[in-house]
């Protein structure tokens, strides 16, 4: 039987920490929670996890500043920014502090699973064979954000990477990602 990845869980909500710690250690995760910058330095330094999924709000930290701290303890942590303020200039900078992804809240477990995975060639670990691939909508809008990292924020040249109008790539963006059905 195959040992259970370690992820770090960093999170000031508790209760958030604590159903969604749940639900990443039911998808084979064993996952330790911190609450705080300090206490995610602490639990780094002790249990060596391969994953963290980082809230970019910390209550008096702040997620950003986190990563490369993170990182210089961790050169092979896999970071995945969460945050309920998204927008294009702080999907860029997690990037460029040296995350591996973003993801606005609300979120499912699967979502954040498939994005720590994502790049690693065991994605299909993830599928678990009654889902059913993105809608094409989602796609779309995760392209473009992709897009728009590669292009450091700039609307107009990841528009010309797009093939799309300016103006174009302006509404599709002010719209609000397009959200994942639940599963019921």
């Amino acid at each position: 039987m195959d040992k259970p990845e370690r992820l770090l869980l960093i999170d000031d909500d508790e209760t958030f920490a604590r159903v969604l710690a749940r639900a990443l250690g039911a998808r084979g995760f064993d996952v330790s929670v911190a609450h705080d910058a300090a206490g995610a330095i602490a639990l780094l330094r002790r249990e060596h996890p391969k994953h963290a999924v980082l809230d970019l709000k910390l209550g008096a930290d702040n997620g950003l500043a986190l990563i490369p701290q993170l990182l210089g303890i961790a050169p092979n942590l896999r970071i995945l920014l969460l945050t309920g303020y998204a927008s294009i200039a702080t999907a860029v900078e997690a990037i460029k502090r040296g995350a591996h992804d973003y993801l606005a809240k609300p979120v499912d477990a699967d979502a954040i699973v498939r994005a720590l995975r994502d790049d690693e060639g065991d994605a299909e670990i993830v599928t678990t064979g009654n889902e059913h691939a993105p809608p094409l909508r989602r796609l779309e809008w995760e392209h473009i954000q992709r897009v728009l990292v590669e292009s450091e924020g700039n609307i107009s040249e990841a528009a010309r990477r797009l093939g799309l109008h300016r103006r174009t790539l302006q509404r599709k963006l002010a719209k609000h990602p397009v959200r994942e059905r639940g599963s019921s």
